[in-house]
């Protein structure tokens, strides 16, 4: 007789309880994957072959399988906080040391890098100064806080209508003057900014000019001032016009005029690159019966910003808003994925190494191949469901005590061949 049987149950139902244990203990550890105890019969061999009649001596625990299905996804009011929705595992620099993780709870350390509880660097691709990523092998992640360098503005796109009911003024007669309204029939004012980052005001005046023959339509004469000075000329010398606008019978404007001759603004600040030259383009203006009115003002440059804050995409693009209104690209998070996540070395602290069974990391970007889309501001919750692990609970206790009875059973059979005179 054999008591094999069942303390070979025994064992494995004291190993499924604490499979189920390890489960409930960690259905609030964000990012956990629940286990599932697998078992698998066990036979003795027969010396002399197969045969169909062999009873088995037990059970035995074959794998301990972690289920890395989805779990929930929860909002926070932590910006650097990922959840990954899909599949992936986060990739994380541990003193040299990678490894990977799908608790997305992060914060940045004084050194200004994207870190875990732990310590470990969340790994990505980083941006250089003009904010392009470098996409070579991933690299620790850090927030750079330093100021946004200025750009100097070098195009102003104006889309105007000009009103083809304004009466010509004739230069001759009449030369314009930025202070006297009555020489020129409209104008604009954009902020531009000089190498520094200084604001200055560029204004441009329009004239509509009598028609020169044999031209039915007269031509609009554009003149132009920074922060109140004139462009060109200085008083009281003649004018000097910065573009000129001629427009078709239907009111559209000459696709040979489009876009002007660069002007060169000079800077109103020492140090400064001055004059420094703006292209005006009046591409999509026109000359209709209408006021005269502003459609589109835009022009390229800024000054300098501070970082105000900054969001991660889905992408894992991580995008820095500054305080001038521009944003910058400061880095993307990479995430990786692996043929046989199950064969993942688990080390604790949320984290797995990758193993000769796990296949090598396939890394990349989020939402793409197999690899799942980032939501930031939220983590993924454990995907332990505890009602059924409760249930389990109660299973695995009645196995046990079932296994008990055989050894009971078995126990008093033997004690009756004891007592056999």
């Amino acid at each position: 007789m054999s008591f094999q049987q069942g303390l070979s149950g025994l064992n494995a139902a004291a190993k499924n309880l604490d499979v189920i244990g390890n489960n409930v203990a960690n259905s609030g550890t964000v990012g956990f994957k629940q286990s599932q105890a697998q078992f698998a019969d066990v036979y003795a061999n027969s010396l002399t072959g197969a045969g169909g009649a062999n009873v088995g001596i037990g059970t035995k625990v074959a794998l301990v399988a972690q289920q890395f299905t989805q779990g929930n996804i929860t909002a926070t009011n932590n910006p650097l906080d990922m959840a990954i929705n899909g599949g992936g595992f986060f990739r994380m620099d541990n003193n040299g040391e990678v490894t990977y993780q799908r608790n997305g709870q992060f914060q940045l350390d004084r050194m200004g890098f994207i870190v875990n509880p732990t310590g470990a660097k969340l790994t990505g691709y980083t941006a250089n100064a003009s904010g392009a990523l470098l996409t070579g092998a991933p690299s620790p992640l850090s927030i750079n806080t330093a100021d946004l360098t200025p750009q100097i503005t070098t195009e102003v796109n104006a889309v105007l209508n000009l009103d083809s009911g304004s009466t010509p003024i004739d230069a001759a007669t009449i030369p314009f003057d930025m202070n006297d309204p009555d020489t020129f029939h409209s104008s604009t004012a954009v902020s531009v900014y000089d190498s520094l980052g200084n604001a200055q005001t560029l204004q441009t005046f329009y004239v509509l000019r009598p028609p020169v023959a044999p031209a039915t339509i007269g031509a609009w004469d554009v003149y132009a001032a920074n922060d109140g000075v004139p462009i060109g000329y200085v008083p009281p010398a003649a004018p000097v016009t910065v573009a000129s606008l001629s427009f078709n019978t239907s009111g559209i404007l000459q696709t040979a005029m489009p876009i002007a001759p660069a002007v060169g603004v000079p800077a109103t600040a020492a140090g400064a690159t001055s004059p420094f030259p703006v292209t005006l383009d009046f591409t999509g203006s026109t000359q209709f019966g209408s006021a005269f009115s502003v459609n589109t003002l835009n022009q390229d440059g800024y000054t300098s910003g501070r970082l105000a804050g900054f969001n991660i995409g889905a992408d894992g693009m991580v995008l820095g808003r500054y305080t001038n209104g521009q944003s910058a690209i400061l880095g993307q998070v990479v995430l990786a994925n692996f043929a046989n996540p199950n064969g993942l070395q688990q080390l604790g602290n949320n984290m797995w190494a990758e193993t000769a069974t796990s296949g090598n990391p396939l890394v990349g970007t989020p939402d793409s191949g197999s690899l799942g889309v980032l939501q930031s501001s939220a983590v993924e919750d454990s995907n332990v469901d505890l009602t059924a692990e409760l249930v389990n609970m109660i299973t695995a206790q009645r196995v046990y005590q079932a296994n008990a009875q055989t050894i009971k059973a078995q126990d008093a059979v033997m004690q009756t061949l004891v007592n056999l005179r």
